[in-house]
């Protein structure tokens, strides 16, 4: 006769079943350790051996001082970067693409799972709206100040540099304001680098840092990429040895599309590597207070000691998008920066700093950055189920760390491109995987934004396009 299992192998099969049958969905919390060990009537120790078996099977993962949480299917993998020789840098011809793609994402009626922006419902527009009113009535002057000369509001800046002692410390000599992060990058990118030089590039990355590098005439390199821990540094090294990158444009923590985040150890390194060969670091850190982790992960910039990492950042993702206020700490380059930002566009709204800077006293921007931070790893979780159970089983899904998207490799056969012209016909938009390359590569990958609150329409969208790529792979195999 078979062994009967022990009781915390009963209970552990027990939730197993619950999980499997999505009585708790991924995203979703179990009971506490206490309540499991009352309404089951074993012991806590029972409780813990159970959740640690199913944590060894993978169906749970526990979260510092927060509980144990069900994880994606099983089955939902993150994608594992191929080893692949570097290829020539390239110059970027994404601009025209980019922008039909766009157009007919914004045709009316679609579903919105292409453009990732934070959703309305989660920014903190009353208290911004407070913040508003304040600053008018302690210093309307602002609302008519305008500095060609001038462009950082100095408690703005005192705001940016107090957030991070979490990490370092940054000289506030160092920052310059901009009209966005945006901004901050194109500047960064015209004080280190000229046209027709090599920048390096994570593969897959945001094609707006493509767009930025194609506009300025400069060549992509793209850096292989594990959809976990980011860029291979080994790589990068051989790149830099060979003398063929001229500067880095990277997004170590919550890379987008594929949501990583660089280890710490990487981190260390890779600022290391760039003092030895004097080559800046352009560090895109918009999405750093928006990652999943107990803790902050902290930038390269934190690892600096030779002043070449220029860090750009901006309160967009997570209190205002209108509000265009960014900034860079550009270290080496501060006064080429400076130089730049004054004579391309002036000064930055001094009133929007002074709101963001009146948000940001407080402590209502923690406040906020905890409550998006549990919505979007929640949304996410129910994005990836709803993809794994609507796309085809050999398709892979991300496992985001922060941010709000998610990325899926489809069967190697399927075109994103096609598939993007069949889901806008149905209604979904999304952004296929060409976008997030200088080379093409990823054609048989989209990226889906996970911000936006579950519904009916968001789950019929994902059911369509899950019907578009099983019909797109069942007829190769035909």
């Amino acid at each position: 006769m078979p062994m009967q299992p022990n009781l915390y192998e009963q209970l552990a099969n027990e939730l197993g079943a619950h999980i499997a049958s999505r009585v708790f969905a991924p995203g979703d919390k179990l009971p506490s350790i206490r309540h499991l060990a009352q309404h089951k009537h074993v012991s806590v120790s029972t409780v813990l051996q159970a959740l640690r078996l199913l944590e060894d099977r993978g169906l749970i993962e526990a979260r510092p001082q927060a509980g144990y949480y069900v994880r994606h299917r099983p089955r939902v993998l993150a994608v594992a970067a191929p080893a692949e020789p570097l290829k020539e840098a390239a110059y970027v011809g994404i601009n025209n693409l980019l922008m039909r793609v766009l157009k007919a994402n914004e045709a009316p009626g679609l579903a919105h799972l292409g453009s990732a922006w934070p959703p309305d419902e989660l920014l903190p527009i009353r208290r911004v709206q407070k913040a508003v009113n304040t600053v008018v009535r302690r210093d309307p002057g602002l609302l008519a100040k305008v500095s060609c000369y001038e462009t950082n509001g100095p408690e703005f800046v005192r705001q940016v540099v107090r957030r991070a002692l979490d990490w370092g410390s940054l000289d506030p000599q160092e920052v310059v304001v901009t009209s966005s992060c945006t901004e901050a990058i194109s500047l960064c990118l015209r004080a280190v680098a000229q046209p027709g030089d090599t920048v390096a590039v994570e593969s897959a990355t945001y094609f707006v840092l493509l767009q930025l590098i194609e506009s300025l005439g400069m060549k992509a390199l793209e850096i292989p990429t594990h959809p976990k821990t980011g860029p291979s540094i080994d790589a990068l090294e051989v790149a830099l040895n060979a003398g063929l990158v001229k500067a880095c444009l990277f997004v170590p923590n919550a890379n987008n599309p594929l949501g990583c985040i660089m280890p710490e150890e990487n981190k260390k390194r890779l600022a290391g590597l760039l003092a030895q060969h004097q080559v800046p670091l352009i560090e895109d850190d918009v999405y750093g207070d928006l990652c999943f982790t107990h803790e902050r992960p902290w930038p390269v910039k934190a690892y600096d000691t030779a002043g070449y990492v220029l860090l750009c950042s901006s309160f967009s993702k997570a209190v205002t998008p209108a509000s265009r206020v960014g900034f860079v700490a550009a270290g080496r380059w501060t006064r080429q920066v400076a130089l730049l930002k004054m004579v391309s566009s002036g000064s930055t709204s001094q009133f929007f700093q002074a709101v963001l800077a009146d948000f940001l006293t407080g402590s209502a921007y923690e406040a906020q950055v905890r409550k998006m931070r549990r919505v979007l790893s929640q949304r996410i979780a129910r994005m990836s189920d709803a993809v794994a159970a609507s796309f085809p089983h050999e398709c892979l899904i991300s496992e985001p760390q922060g941010g709000f998207v998610l990325w899926v490799q489809m069967p190697q056969h399927v075109d994103a491109l096609s598939l993007h012209a069949l889901a806008v016909e149905q209604g979904v938009a999304m952004m296929p995987g060409q976008l997030f390359s200088a080379s093409g590569k990823f054609s048989n990958c989209l990226r889906l934004n996970c911000g936006n609150a579950w519904s009916p329409e968001i789950e019929s969208a994902v059911a369509k396009l899950g019907a578009l790529v099983h019909r797109a792979a069942d007829q190769r195999a035909a």
